[in-house]
């Protein structure tokens, strides 16, 4: 069974004579844009869980008052037990918990949105235009997971029920754009411009339904990391445990994992601004992970038969354009956005 990358090298083999000699460079690059993806969503789960404990241990033990890095730091020791779990079977048991978990905050969130009751008329029709960027970056973000599509379509017993109509992918699909795509629009009408990169941040801080939705999308990150995090040691055990001899796996693997999560957890303290490396990892990682890679992917394997036109070559020039329009402006509004930040704290 193929990964993202072995996908990515048999297109180019068996594509025209004249990409074949690049297979193994877009095999390694789609390995990057992989690893480098994934490690900039678990550094995004680190952020998002300290900043839901900090708001809550500042609220009920005003006492300790720490900066966000504590509370990564805090996590380490958690997050590198749980990420030993290997097998996806079992991590699919924390992954059910934490969709039931992310359902309860979800109408925890909007018995508060529809609660207090919103007004449409402060709100702005559209945003700055200067802001598309930034939050085209968050959608592509929010929507795409495809780093786990090859994965799990690999470890299911029945593969072939994870496309076509209906499907695995199209049901779990659409839960997620309603979800959002509800959350997103009533969010906005409730809080306008003051939400924040997780709308449970918005929530208070002295009510037991809010504190259980913090509590809950804190628990719910924090079982989904591992699942996010077995994208990068799948690549790292790919490449080295051949190498390694069979008594030697198992410490190999251990120790990966706890370099791993170190790095993770290390770069989220170093930039712990959610908002800002949402977007980056969105513009960066996921533009190419979901949107060049796949469109030149399949030009290239389709190349004698790109349809009547040659409608899927201009439709995944389309989609390349997009995806690399994306990359560009959306780093340069969300660096520009960073530095900002940066530099008034330093004020």
């Amino acid at each position: 069974m193929l990964g993202y990358a072995e996908t990515c090298k048999t297109a180019f083999k068996n594509g025209p004579k004249c990409v074949r000699s690049y297979a193994d460079v877009a095999s390694v690059f789609a390995e990057f844009a992989l690893l480098s993806t994934y490690v900039g969503v678990c550094c995004i789960y680190t952020i998002l869980i300290s900043d839901s404990v900090k708001q809550l241990v500042d609220r009920y033990v005003p006492s300790v008052i720490l900066p966000v890095e504590y509370y990564c730091l805090i996590l380490l020791v958690p997050l590198i037990l749980l990420c030993q779990i290997r097998y996806l079977k079992f991590l699919a048991i924390f992954s059910l918990v934490a969709n039931v978990l992310l359902v309860a905050t979800y109408v925890i969130c909007l018995y508060y949105i529809f609660g207090d009751g919103f007004s449409i008329s402060d709100k702005k029709i559209a945003g700055d235009p200067a802001r598309y960027p930034a939050f085209i970056s968050t959608v592509i973000f929010a929507m795409e997971g495809i780093g786990m599509v090859m994965p799990v379509e690999n470890a299911m017993k029945k593969p072939q029920n994870f496309l076509g109509c209906p499907s695995v992918l199209m049901v779990a699909m659409t839960a997620i754009v309603f979800l959002y795509s509800t959350l997103g629009l009533f969010g906005y009408l409730q809080y306008g411009d003051v939400l924040r990169g997780s709308i449970t941040l918005n929530l208070p801080t002295d009510e037991w339904p809010a504190v259980c939705a913090k509590i809950f999308i804190a628990l719910s990150i924090f079982f989904t990391f591992p699942l996010q995090f077995y994208v990068v040691i799948d690549i790292f055990t790919k490449y080295t445990l051949p190498r390694i001899s069979g008594k030697h796996q198992n410490i190999v693997q251990v120790a990966a994992r706890t370099i791993g999560v170190c790095c993770c957890v290390g770069i989220g303290m170093a930039l712990p601004l959610l908002e800002q490396i949402i977007n980056l990892v969105g513009a960066i990682f996921y533009s190419i992970l979901g949107l060049v890679i796949p469109g030149i992917v399949e030009t290239v394997f389709k190349w004698e038969n790109l349809g009547r036109y040659n409608w899927i070559f201009w439709k995944n020039l389309l989609i390349v354009v997009f995806g690399l329009g994306s990359l560009i402006s959306g780093c340069t509004v969300t660096i520009m956005d960073i530095i900002k930040i940066l530099s008034q704290k330093t004020e």
